[in-house]
C-alpha cells in the first residue's frame, strides 16, 4: 500500500476536527450523568454516549458481623487466688458523697411509728363516716384520752410488733375504756382492754381481794394480744376478729354460719349482729382516720417520744402504794395510774411481786428504797371483823375516820353487811390522807351459785331470763350463745344468799322469787340477807 504524506497543514486539519468531536461528546456525556455521585471504589464498565440513561447499580449496606453468644462468667473462686500483696487502707470515716440510708431507725413520734403498722384493710361505710365524725367533733375529749395514751401506747405497739400484728390494735382501748386504767363496766368488765371476769381467768389474769390483773397494764395488755391473736386466727378476717371480742367469739361463728346457710356474704358488715357490735369496729377505723390524717379534721396530735414511758422493778417486800409513790419521787396519781391493779393501800409481794415506774424513776425508787431496808415499808394490816361488829367501831379501835376505811375497803352505800376481811393501821400508825379519786376498787363481788338450765323447745333468751329474774344480756355474758338450740344448756350466776353482798336489789328479788318456786330454807336465807 502506498504511503501518502499528508504534511503539516493537512494534519492539523484533522487533529482539530479530531479535538472538536471529542469535547462534543464529553459536554454531551456531563450532561447525563446521574445526580449522586457514584463511589469512588466502585469501577462501573465505560458506556458510549447513548447509554447514559441506564440507572447506575444499587449497593446494599453491608451487614455487621454476628455477634458471639454470651456466656455467663463462672463464680470466681477466691481460693485459685494468689494472695493479695498489695497496700492496705482502713476506711474508719464514711465515704463521702454515698447517700445512704437506714431503714432500722425508727421515727422520732410514736404516732408515725404507728401509722407505719398499720395493716388492717379498711372499712368503710354511712357508720364509719359517723363515728369520724362524732369523734371529731370533740377535740377536748380526743385531747384527754390521748394525753392519758402517752403513758401506755409505747409498750402496746411493741408488743404488737413482737407478735406481728397490726398497729391498729393499739388504739382499741380507746375503743374500751378511753385508755382509763379504773375504767369499770356494768357488765363488770375492768381495766384499759375490759376483761370479764370469765375471760380474764381464760388468760390467767389473777381476780382477788388484794389485786385484779385485769387492770394490771403489763399482765391485761399481754392477755389482750394473746386474745386478739387466738381470735384473729379463728376468723381469718381481724374485723371478724374484733366483733369476736366484743360479742363472743361463739356468737360471731354462729352469725357466720347462718349467713352460709343462707348463701350470703360472711365479712362484718353482712352479718346480723347487735347494735353496739355494729358500732364497735367502725370506732375503731374512725379513730384511725383521725390518726391518720389529723389536719383536715382539726386535731393536733401532740408528738409522743418514740422510747419506753415506763419500766418493771421485782420486788420481794409488802410496801403501802403512798409510800412507794414516795421512793419514786412521783405524786401518788400518776403511780396508780402505772399500777391500778392493787385493790388495797398496801401491795403484797406474794400477790404481784412488779412494781411500774417512769423509765427516768427506777433508778431513784431502788436508790431511796435502799435507805430503808432495815424498816418496815406497810401501815396497814388485815383484820376479821368479829360477829355484829360496826364499821365505826372499828374505824375507832384503829384511829381511822370511818370515811377512809370505808374507801380503802372498798365499802360503799350499796354494800349490804360486813365484808368478811378488811384492811386497817398498824398500831394506829399515821396512814396519810385518802387516795386519789381514780383509786376506787370495785366493791368486793359477792358469793354466788351456778344454776344451769337446759333450754326446752319454745324457749327465748326473754322467758329464760324472766324465769331467773336476770336479763337477756346477762345470759349472754355468762354464755357464748348463737341460736338457741333445744337440749342446749344455759350457766345462770344468782347471788347467794347467805352472804351479804354488794349485789342490786334486783338480784336479791330475783333469787326470792326462785325461794318461792323452790326450796323453802333458800327463802328463809333470803329474808334473813334482806333485813
Amino acid at each position: 500500500m502506498e504511503e501518502r504524506d499528508l504534511g503539516p497543514r493537512k494534519g492539523c486539519r484533522i487533529g482539530a476536527l479530531s479535538c472538536a468531536v471529542i469535547l462534543s461528546a464529553l459536554l454531551s456525556a456531563c450532561a447525563t450523568q446521574p445526580e449522586a455521585p457514584e463511589p469512588s471504589s466502585a469501577r462501573l464498565p465505560r458506556v458510549p454516549f447513548q447509554a447514559a440513561a441506564v440507572p447506575p447499580p444499587r449497593f446494599e449496606p453491608a451487614k455487621p458481623p454476628s455477634q458471639p453468644a454470651v456466656v455467663p462468667a463462672k463464680p470466681l473462686d477466691a481460693t485459685t487466688l494468689p494472695p493479695f500483696d498489695g497496700e492496705k487502707h482502713e476506711v474508719k470515716e464514711p465515704l463521702r458523697g454515698v447517700a445512704t440510708v437506714d431503714r432500722t431507725v425508727q421515727p422520732d413520734d410514736l404516732w408515725e411509728r404507728i401509722r407505719a403498722g398499720f395493716s388492717m384493710p379498711n372499712l368503710e361505710g354511712p357508720i364509719v363516716q359517723d363515728r369520724t365524725a362524732w369523734y371529731a367533733a370533740r377535740p377536748d375529749g380526743l385531747k384527754r384520752m390521748f394525753e392519758r395514751s402517752r403513758k401506755y401506747l409505747y409498750h402496746i405497739v411493741e408488743e404488737l410488733e413482737k407478735r406481728g400484728m397490726p398497729t391498729e390494735l393499739a388504739l382499741l382501748p380507746m375503743v374500751e375504756s378511753s385508755f382509763n386504767p379504773m375504767a369499770y363496766s356494768r357488765a363488770h368488765a375492768s381495766g384499759l382492754w375490759q376483761f370479764i371476769p370469765g375471760t380474764g381467768k381464760r388468760y390467767e389474769l389473777a381476780q382477788n381481794w388484794w389485786y385484779d390483773g385485769r387492770r394490771d397494764i403489763v399482765a391485761s395488755t399481754a392477755a389482750a394480744l394473746d386474745y386478739l391473736k387466738d381470735i384473729y386466727e379463728m376468723n381469718g378476717d381481724w374485723h371478724l376478729a374484733l366483733a369476736s371480742y366484743n360479742w363472743g367469739e361463739n356468737a360471731v361463728a354462729k352469725a357466720v354460719e347462718r349467713n352460709k346457710a343462707a348463701g350470703l356474704p360472711t365479712d362484718y358488715s353482712s352479718l346480723r349482729m347487735p347494735e353496739e357490735t355494729r358500732y364497735y369496729v367502725p370506732k375503731l377505723q374512725a379513730l384511725k382516720n383521725i390518726i391518720a390524717n389529723p389536719a383536715p379534721f382539726g386535731v393536733v396530735l401532740d408528738p409522743i417520744p418514740n422510747q419506753p414511758y415506763f419500766a418493771t422493778a421485782a420486788r420481794t417486800r409488802d410496801i403501802d402504794v403512798r409510800l412507794a409513790a414516795q421512793l419514786a419521787e412521783m405524786p401518788v396519781e400518776e403511780f396508780l395510774a402505772l399500777n391500778p391493779g392493787f385493790n388495797r393501800p398496801i401491795m403484797p409481794a406474794s400477790v404481784n411481786a412488779r412494781l411500774v415506774l417512769p423509765a427516768d424513776k427506777l433508778e431513784v425508787f431502788h436508790t431511796n428504797l435502799q435507805k430503808l431496808d432495815n424498816k418496815t415499808l406497810v401501815s396497814w394490816q388485815t383484820y376479821t371483823p368479829k360477829p355484829g361488829e360496826k364499821l365505826e367501831a372499828i374505824a375507832k379501835r384503829f384511829g381511822v375516820s370511818l370515811t377512809h376505811l370505808r374507801d380503802v375497803n372498798g365499802v360503799t352505800a350499796r354494800t349490804r353487811g360486813m365484808p368478811s376481811m378488811l384492811v386497817v393501821p398498824v398500831n394506829g400508825a399515821a396512814v396519810g390522807g385518802s387516795l386519789p379519786l381514780m383509786y376506787n376498787p370495785p366493791t368486793p363481788a359477792a358469793r354466788t351459785r351456778t344454776e344451769v338450765h337446759t333450754v326446752k323447745a319454745g324457749d327465748t333468751l326473754a322467758s329464760i331470763a324472766g324465769r331467773y329474774g336476770v336479763t337477756p344480756d346477762d345470759l349472754r355474758r355468762w354464755n357464748p350463745i348463737g341460736r338457741l338450740t333445744v337440749g342446749q344448756q344455759l350457766r345462770v350466776e344468782l347471788v347467794a344468799p347467805n352472804v351479804a353482798s354488794s349485789a342490786p336489789k334486783k338480784y336479791i328479788k330475783s333469787n326470792k322469787i326462785i325461794a318461792k318456786k323452790h326450796s323453802p330454807k333458800v327463802k328463809k336465807k333470803v329474808t334473813q340477807a334482806k333485813r
